[in-house]
């Protein structure tokens, strides 16, 4: 939900850092790459307890995660690079819980489980409205810059790295976070199913 705002607010922040970026000779595909070897860092320091090390390359990621796509806007955008950025944002998400399993599977395991299948229901629906989306010619409305169509939910980037944050910095509240999460993950999916058969009812 909060994804649209925050991207308009940091628009400008991003097209300078881009730039930038851009003048020291790195391209969109490596600046994804880079981001998810530093967020990927996250799942040993998260399984190693450390929680604040953590958090740091995730927003960093976060962070780089944003600019590959601006820094594409600005040379040429690639069915590669959005192909490549897909596959390894959904390795980074699913990555923190398996963490947090991992630092703590007595007490975090079954919880880190249902998040993650969570997730499957979250990114397949969205995928998948977005290959007949694709197939129809329809665009979005709401991020019109994206290379497929982007259907927006209850549980976007925004609410995922927020809910992450605090997993980081109160780690004793994961199990809680993650069931609640992972609910309204479910709510998400279902909202897509029903947006789906909707507008793909011919």
């Amino acid at each position: 939900m909060l994804d649209r705002l925050i991207l308009e607010q940091t628009k400008q922040y991003q097209q300078q850092l881009a730039k930038q970026l851009l003048q020291w000779g790195f391209t969109a595909n490596r600046v994804t790459v880079l981001g998810f070897l530093i967020g990927i860092s996250a799942l040993p320091l998260l399984a190693f307890e450390h929680y604040g090390w953590a958090l740091i390359v995730i927003l960093l990621n976060r962070l780089l995660d944003g600019l590959d796509g601006t820094l594409a806007r600005l040379t040429q955008t690639s069915d590669r690079g959005g192909f490549l950025d897909i596959v390894l944002d959904f390795l980074f998400y699913s990555a923190i819980p398996l963490g947090f399993a991992l630092a703590n599977h007595h007490e975090n395991a079954l919880a880190a489980a249902v998040l993650i299948y969570s997730f499957i229901g979250t990114g397949s629906s969205f995928l998948a409205f977005a290959i007949f989306a694709a197939k129809r010619q329809l665009t979005s409305t709401h991020y019109p810059h994206k290379s497929f169509y982007y259907l927006g939910g209850l549980t976007e980037a925004a609410e995922t790295i927020l809910v992450f944050a605090l997993m980081c910095l109160v780690p004793a509240w994961f199990s809680g976070l993650a069931y609640g999460f992972a609910s309204l993950c479910f709510i998400s999916t279902g909202l897509r199913v029903y947006s789906g058969w909707k507008n793909f009812a011919n």
